[in-house]
């Protein structure tokens, strides 16, 4: 179990670096797939925000996935520094170093959910979109 302020200190040392949490593909550091432009805790838990870039191939598969609602989870990669055990064996997380969030085909936690919001899109990610139904409809056109 995650505790409140367990992501605290790690977001707050990576703004003071001007560092990242990396957008993933499935916990794989070997694609990234987009930015996370606001990540923060709230009282629900951990909150990001970001974009999924159409330029990036694997990043043009997830908005598919997405759009589809085949792909509709997320997932954290993160090291635990301050963590112990109540009275029934659970582990308390207190403090983690968050490195990555990933969109995941399954989560651990099925509460971690996307949200996309299209209405909120930019133009580019529009275009992007588009892009994608092109390929696809040429694609089906071939078959």
């Amino acid at each position: 179990m995650v505790l409140a302020g367990a992501y605290a200190g790690s977001l707050k040392r990576l703004a003071a670096k001007r560092g990242r949490v990396k957008m993933l593909w499935q916990h794989d550091p070997a694609q990234p797939i987009g930015v996370w432009d606001e990540v923060r805790e709230d009282a629900s838990g951990l909150w990001v925000k970001g974009r999924i870039l159409a330029e990036v191939e694997k990043g043009r598969e997830a908005l598919a996935l997405l759009t589809a609602g085949a792909i509709d989870w997320l997932s954290i990669g993160y090291r635990t520094v301050k963590a112990e055990r109540d009275g029934k064996g659970q582990r308390l997380l207190s403090e983690l170093e968050l490195w990555e969030v990933s969109l995941v085909t399954f989560p651990m936690l099925p509460e971690a959910r996307v949200s996309a919001k299209f209405d909120e899109l930019d133009g580019d990610t529009w275009r992007g979109l588009a892009a994608i139904l092109a390929d696809a409809a040429q694609a089906m056109a071939r078959r």
